[in-house]
């Protein structure tokens, strides 16, 4: 359900330097916006490095002739290297006009050491900058000018390691999850290091005493459009009832994350008014989707300024699918609107497992119509291209929901296509769903995540696992329609 935009070739991000994949508007890794990529400039700046004005040099002693500087010795074929010959070995002057020999340092002879070492000069001392020169010290009298070196434009690098480290963020605000130590601004970047910061809804768990939902962003898309909602209430005869919703938006529509969030929050919340009252579930579904329905429309209606922060999205109506299951009173309920699905998986793996709905999407059409096989209407570039959706622009909104009443304990797996495109059929998804599912329902959700990243995650990933728990009652099918 993505759109492709077109955007400029760029063989790097240049956020993180990851490749981008082909049709990509943002950064798969860091979420860098690579429409809004500025032309590479003709030429680099160049910049002029100034000289400062040298001080009037003292006069020097009058010498007889040019300075020569001794040749160093070849190294024998003990591979010794030539010995070092200082500065203050050969007569002449610094840069500032002082003798590189003090008067009391014998001239060396060309070619050898010192004849003795020079006394230690004590800091302050009247011999201190007749003795020896360092170019590295900006700490003294004259800073870079006396010692005729370059004034640097910016602070020293090698004053900068004592510098003080940057001041902690104040109580309260966020600490950017790369350096640890920056505050991050309201655009979500690090003000340090300028790392962008994960969003909430880029990977979020929720886990109940009878429910589990796990939803993450994927490898390629820049954010999470899917949203869940899992909850539980009592029937009127106070036994329990186990709430899943989960919604995936329709990536060429605008604001598809609100869209899924906005239905999800209503279907939720309508059932968790209807069925403490006492609504057949299957009744109490039905109305849900039809209230999540009004919720995507009524983004429709907002002001064209709510929509300006998303300004690479074509502005038609925001869309989504939506999925949901209801245990309750011993039946398992699915409603749905799109193609996302519902798969059921027996505890025991030796029974069959099943698929629960059907897609509202072409490949599912060509299947309905006996035009194409599965397998080659699922083949098909068409395939996901969905025929029902919730939103302003739907065609004609058509829930569908059923009721089944299992006769095994078993799992019950809502999730959008970016899990089930990488376990399609209901064998599949039997194959990557753990052993443990049923006692550990959170941990077999994030291993569903996980198998549809490890395949490419190619789309937002959402998976709510719901255990069934019912005594075996004989042999039949794994579920049986009431």
């Amino acid at each position: 359900m993505s759109q492709s935009h077109q955007q400029p070739a760029l063989p790097k991000c240049p956020g993180c330097e990851e490749p981008p994949a082909a049709g990509d508007l943002f950064c798969g890794v860091c979420g860098y916006d690579l429409s809004a990529v500025p032309a590479r400039p003709d030429d680099r700046p160049t910049m002029a490095i100034t000289v400062p004005p040298a001080a009037p040099a003292a006069p020097a002693a009058p010498a007889a002739g040019a300075v020569r500087w001794p040749a160093a010795e070849e190294a024998d074929s003990s591979d010794v290297p030539a010995p070092v010959v200082r500065p203050a070995d050969v007569p002449g002057t610094d840069s500032g006009g002082r003798p590189l020999t003090g008067p009391d340092t014998p001239d060396a002879v060309p070619g050898r050491g010192a004849a003795s070492p020079p006394e230690p000069v004590r800091a302050g001392g009247p011999e201190a900058a007749a003795v020896q020169v360092r170019h590295d010290d900006r700490a003294g009298p004259g800073g870079a000018e006396a010692s005729g070196d370059f004034a640097l434009a910016a602070p020293d690098p090698r004053a900068a390691e004592h510098a003080a480290a940057p001041a902690a963020p104040a109580p309260g605000a966020q600490v950017c999850v790369a350096c640890r130590s920056g505050r991050v601004d309201a655009d979500g970047y690090c003000e340090n290091c300028g790392h962008a910061q994960p969003r909430e809804r880029d990977h979020m768990e929720q886990e109940l005493d009878a429910v589990a939902a796990v939803s993450d962003r994927g490898l390629r898309h820049h954010r999470n459009e899917d949203s869940f909602a899992v909850s539980s209430t009592a029937l009127p005869d106070g036994s329990p009832a186990v709430v899943a919703i989960v919604c995936d938006g329709v990536s060429s529509a605008s604001r598809p994350d609100e869209a899924s969030a906005a239905a999800a929050s209503a279907a939720n919340e309508a059932l968790l008014e209807s069925l403490p009252r006492g609504t057949h579930p299957q009744t109490a579904m039905h109305e849900a989707i039809v209230a999540a329905s009004e919720a995507v429309n009524a983004l429709a209606q907002e002001p064209a300024g709510a929509r300006e922060h998303d300004t690479h999205r074509h502005q038609n109506a925001p869309a989504c699918t939506l999925v949901g299951a209801i245990m309750a009173g011993g039946l398992l309920i699915v409603g749905w609107v799109g193609d996302s699905r519902v798969y059921w998986v027996p505890e025991d793996r030796t029974r069959p497992t099943a698929r629960l709905t059907e897609d509202d999407s072409w490949a599912a059409q060509m299947v309905a119509a006996g035009l194409m096989n599965e397998a080659e209407a699922y083949a098909d570039e068409r395939a996901h291209a969905i025929t029902g959706w919730l939103g302003a622009d739907a065609y004609e909104l058509e829930p569908h929901t059923a009721a089944f009443k299992p006769d095994r304990p078993g799992l019950v797996i809502v999730c959008t296509d970016g899990l089930w495109n990488y376990a399609e059929s209901a064998e599949e998804m039997a194959a990557a769903v753990p052993a443990d599912a049923q006692r550990q329902p959170l941990h077999a959700a994030q291993a569903l995540v996980g198998h549809a990243l490890d395949g490419g995650g190619h789309d937002n990933v959402t998976v709510a696992l719901l255990p069934f728990a019912v005594r075996p009652q004989g042999a039949g099918s794994a579920c049986d329609t009431v």
